[in-house]
């Protein structure tokens, strides 16, 4: 039998310039009295989490900030959160500040502060173990300071385990924060590349969630079988279309110019409409085959991001074979992969078919924005390409949303297909 039903959920959310001013009233009315804020250096830096920190105190609450969240998590860098928060604790909620490695360090903590175990037990198989929480969590408020990650609005802890070279992820419902505090004023401190970069994951969330299998289209399940990510939906459209509109009237303004408060607003906006469209419907080739990429980088060190250690940044991994993976996917569904390519580009002509057009608007969006042009750029070869649909096979739980099966063969061509795009 086919399945009938789709399951739709989001965080409360308040939205707007200011409104991470207002946390200290909303912890306070959710009844917290301990708090542990969690960001990283950089954005510790900014001056943002002191002052929120300040006014969440000037509530009457006392608050503990953790500020070593590790861009891009690893196995390690969340265990060092998760032993320090025990140390420090017990609190009655938690407070990130930052961007998606912020926001996903919060949820680990959160998940390993309330349940018994390690990392790895609630790792998504076949990495870990797959286990789910069998305790509450505690309310946990995300206050995004870049726009694309949709963290705030997920169920999902993304994390490189070191070992095996491999980024992979915890998902489980209970990880969805309580409330998303969105404050565009906070993203005017990105830099260019991180807003570009941050900007194709809005665009990827967009897009994949879109273009994800029908939730009709799966087999009928159970109601204890039920995922987050239950395919493209009608309320998922909604929420997609106007996101990947925002977009097209505001991401590269926003990047030219990161001080264009409007464009920030909109591409807060679009962020937040992405997170709560995928945060349903699912994702799935490029960002299967961005858990690799990131995973396996050896040299590449992007401007405006922490110099110390390579890193491929999340958002450029995922749309790194983008373009390749829509032109795979086109097939079994080209009438949204074509609404989707005018949704982004308005001036696109009303007879431009096949499947070039998305891969065709992607790319130029790409090269406008300044994402490096395809994988050979961020170091890699044909002789990676082994490894990298080796990595992207792992990641089963995205690829089940694919519209179409995907196989290591198909894989391997979006890889080789993506060495350069322009």
């Amino acid at each position: 039998m086919s399945e009938t039903v789709f399951t739709y959920a989001a965080p409360a959310l308040k939205f707007g310039s200011g409104a991470s001013a207002e946390i200290g009233h909303d912890l306070a009315a959710l009844g917290a009295r301990r708090v542990l804020l969690v960001t990283d250096a950089g954005v510790a830096a900014t001056g943002h989490p002191a002052r929120i920190a300040e006014q969440i105190g000037a509530r009457g609450l006392d608050v503990t900030t953790y500020d070593a969240a590790r861009v891009e998590p690893t196995d390690e860098s969340l265990a060092h959160a998760i032993a320090f928060a025990r140390d420090a604790g017990p609190f009655d909620a938690i407070v990130a500040v930052g961007g998606g490695s912020s926001i996903d360090t919060a949820k680990a903590v959160n998940l390993l502060t309330t349940n018994p175990g390690e990392l790895m037990d609630y790792v998504n198989a076949p990495v870990g173990r797959a286990q789910a929480p069998t305790q509450p969590l505690l309310p946990l408020v995300a206050v995004p300071t870049t726009t694309g990650t949709g963290s705030e609005s997920t169920t999902i802890c993304v994390l490189d385990v070191l070992s095996l070279h491999v980024k992979t992820g915890i998902s489980h419902p209970r990880l969805r924060p309580t409330m998303a505090v969105v404050d565009p004023s906070l993203t005017l401190t990105q830099p260019a590349l991180v807003t570009a970069a941050a900007g194709m994951d809005i665009l990827c969330h967009a897009l994949e969630s879109y273009t994800a299998r029908w939730y009709a289209d799966f087999e009928a399940k159970q109601p204890e079988q039920r995922v987050p990510y239950c395919g493209a939906n009608p309320i998922a459209d909604l929420w997609s279309e106007r996101a990947m509109s925002l977009l097209a009237g505001s991401f590269r303004a926003a990047v030219a110019e990161g001080s264009d408060v409007s464009a920030r607003e909109q591409m807060s906006l679009a962020a937040t409409f992405a997170g709560l469209g995928f945060g349903n419907a699912g994702v799935h080739v490029p960002h299967a085959n961005a858990y690799p990429i990131a995973g396996r980088v050896r040299g590449y060190r992007p401007d405006g991001y922490p110099p110390e250690e390579p890193i491929v940044p999340h958002g450029m991994a995922v749309s790194l074979t983008a373009p390749e993976a829509f032109r795979f996917t086109f097939d079994a569904a080209p009438e949204r992969h074509l609404a989707a390519a005018r949704l982004l580009d308005p001036t696109l002509s009303s007879s431009a078919s096949g499947p070039d057009v998305l891969p065709g608007v992607l790319s130029a969006l790409m090269r406008d924005v300044g994402i490096p042009n395809g994988l050979a750029e961020v170091g890699y070869g044909d002789a990676d390409v082994d490894a990298l649909v080796e990595g992207s096979l792992q990641q089963q739980r995205l690829l089940a949303t694919a519209p179409k099966a995907v196989t290591a063969d198909d894989l391997a061509g979006v890889f080789r297909g993506s060495m350069e795009h322009w």
